[in-house]
């Protein structure tokens, strides 16, 4: 272009967006555009003849004259500053933000430079907000404590923190930003553990695979010196990638103490369980000689002892029979603290258990000069879901502690009502000396026996913490109340079963079912049950059927034999037997030529969808829950019975 624009370019000159200066070889502005006017606040007349430097700041002063020596040896368009903010000076004396293009002409008259100057004013406070933007969220990265990485859609990194940077160490040169995702991986994959390098070579290609998958994925390292590392690679809208790096280390040592703390803990369980296991053994060996030699005594009529000895004798059996029941106390605790207590849930009638404990005390009551009596009770109210033995194990010991620790010609009482929803609360109380207060905070600890541990009464203290637990593994729980000088009252809560009002019990079962025949000639069935009470049930609804005889054992193992032996016509299977399950049972007899067709009918108190599909899965013929719905037994049994099996398999 002209260094000196030609009247008919002046109003060009003049509408030019940038202010436009040009300067001559002496420094001095020789022509300025109506733009540079209003950029710096000068008059043009103002401005014409005075040096450049009017319009530099004056720290920058010495910088810009170094620069315009510089390109005066070497003219060429170029932009200022490039890399760094430009300031020019308004006339006001306040820094204005610019950016600075030059380029040069040589005339007769020698160098003119001519610099077009934008006001970035403007687009620097445009630019403010997302600079911000973007200050905060690399500040936000360099803070997270594990390693970040931004790549673009193209695998290029566009953003890091500080702890990336330390993973890929020394081993890249120069900056990481705009280096691929492949270049980066090769960087520290020589820093991760594998057992060979076939392997690192099938990871590295598998991590390079992925990057076109749009789901997260999700891989642990362990690394050469120990670490344990997660690398987690997130798509983002934009097609790019975000890794995210977490150091697992402590958190995978703290699992590895805590595997390791549990099994010492489940070895020292088991260890304190064979010896309590081994303890019992040995001590009631002994036992057994003394107890039997000091029966023998007390009913010697050949030589019959003086009184003076039946005391003494007396005292040996009461002593012997305490140090059994002390055995028996440590040993169930122990089995309950080591989860080796089976619990089968069942719906149980409260007022047959509570007579059932009555008539046990009876004896004892009477022993120590107590009446026990059982309340009445309403009609309406529900069967409770419990473990019946269990049940009665908790009502025993509240019983016999009632009378133990009664007054003379005192009296128990067993009772029973509903409480809050769902429940039942089953009540032993006793017209006792009561329990003081400083001492009812340590009943239900292990040997705490009320401040009576020096006291003539007998007992172990341990009886009342067996009562809570087996309570809590029956989902109830148990409570006392006691009043110094008028008694004690001690009750179990226990969840109603569910439907208890419609399903049969054993004592109901016996008149239900009418007479009947099923199929031709004699039928046989083989039940597999430990409860004694549900074996009696049973044996009473098969009698039901005229011709179907029962064969019945205790064990699985025993079931299995008798169903080899005599070959029955339908097996009934308990799931929770003891030694071999009812599960394992059928998985055997399934393998044996001779029983591998016998139908097979499922019956447990396990009655979640889980249990029954688990049963359907191990080919059950038919599943049933306790307790058993009548009809929906017979039901089964005449599906299976009606057509001899010889003739079904024919």
């Amino acid at each position: 272009m002209p260094c000196e624009p030609e009247d008919p370019y002046r109003q060009l000159f003049d509408t030019s967006p940038d202010a436009l200066v040009v300067v001559g070889g002496d420094g001095r502005i020789e022509l300025v555009n109506l733009q540079t006017e209003r950029l710096f606040g000068y008059a043009r007349g103002a401005l014409v003849g005075e040096p450049l430097a009017l319009l530099i700041p004056d720290r920058l002063s010495d910088a810009h004259e170094g620069h315009v020596s510089r390109f005066a040896g070497n003219a060429e368009t170029r932009s200022m500053g490039a890399g760094r903010q430009l300031f020019g000076r308004h006339r006001d004396g306040t820094d204005v933000p610019i950016e600075v293009n030059v380029n040069s002409c040589r005339t007769d008259a020698g160098l003119r430079i001519t610099a077009a100057i934008r006001d970035t004013r403007e687009r620097s406070r445009l630019e403010a907000p997302a600079k911000l933007i973007a200050d905060r969220l690399a500040s936000a990265v360099e803070s997270i404590q594990d390693a970040v990485a931004l790549f673009d859609s193209s695998n290029h990194l566009v953003l890091c923190n500080s702890v990336y940077r330390m993973l890929i160490g020394d081993s890249l040169e120069g900056p990481l930003v705009g280096r691929s995702y492949e270049q980066l991986l090769d960087a520290w994959i020589g820093d991760i553990a594998f057992e060979n390098e076939d392997k690192r070579a099938r990871f590295r290609d598998s991590r390079l695979a992925q990057q076109n998958h749009a789901e997260p994925t999700t891989v642990d390292l362990r690394m050469r010196d120990g670490r344990t590392l997660r690398v987690i690679d997130r798509r983002t809208a934009d097609g790019g990638i975000v890794k995210t790096i977490w150091d697992l280390t402590d958190d995978v040592r703290l699992a590895e103490d805590v595997r390791e703390a549990r099994g010492a803990a489940e070895t020292a369980s088991r260890a304190k369980s064979d010896f309590l296991s081994s303890m019992s053994h040995e001590l009631r060996t002994p036992m057994n000689a003394i107890l039997g030699f000091a029966q023998l005594l007390q009913r010697d009529k050949k030589e019959p002892l003086s009184a003076r000895h039946v005391e003494r004798v007396d005292h040996i059996v009461k002593g012997g029979e305490h140090l059994l029941r002390l055995i028996d106390d440590v040993l169930d605790l122990s089995r309950i603290e080591a989860g080796a207590v089976s619990i089968s849930t069942e719906s149980v009638r409260v007022s047959d258990v509570l007579h059932e404990v009555a008539t046990t005390l009876e004896s004892m009551a009477a022993r120590h000069g107590i009446l026990i009596e059982v309340a009445s009770m309403p009609e309406s109210l529900p069967s409770v879901a419990a473990d019946r033995t269990r049940f009665v194990q908790i009502l025993t010991n509240f019983g016999s502690n009632a009378i133990k620790y009664n007054v003379p010609a005192g009296k128990v009482t067993l009772s029973a009502a509903t409480t809050h929803a769902g429940r039942v609360r089953i009540v032993v109380a006793d017209t006792g000396r009561g329990i003081a207060a400083e001492s009812q905070v340590k009943l239900f600890q292990p040997f705490q026996r009320a401040g009576q541990e020096t006291g003539p009464i007998e007992g172990t203290g341990i009886g009342l913490v067996i009562c809570r637990r087996l309570a809590a593994l029956m989902h109830g729980e148990v409570g006392f109340r006691s009043v110094v000088g008028t008694g004690s009252e001690f009750w179990v809560d226990l969840p109603i079963h569910v439907g208890s009002a419609t399903h049969a019990s054993p004592s109901q079962a016996r008149d239900a079912p009418e007479s009947r025949v099923v199929g031709e000639g004699r039928r046989l069935v083989l039940y597999v049950e430990d409860n004694n009470a549900n074996v009696s049930f049973m044996k009473d609804l098969v009698s039901t059927f005229e011709n179907v005889d029962l064969l019945t054992a205790a064990t699985a193992e025993m079931g299995i034999e008798l169903a080899r032996a005599q070959l029955p016509e339908a097996i009934i299977m308990d799931i929770n037997l003891p030694g071999m399950s009812g599960l394992d049972a059928l998985r055997a007899l399934r393998d044996i030529a001779e029983t591998k067709d016998i139908p097979i009918i499922g019956l447990s108190a396990a009655a979640s969808e889980r249990d029954r599909q688990r049963a359907r899965d191990a080919g059950f013929h038919r599943y049933l829950t306790k307790p058993v719905k009548v009809d929906e037994l017979v039901s089964a049994l005449e599906e299976i019975l009606p057509v001899p099996r010889s003739r079904r398999s024919s």
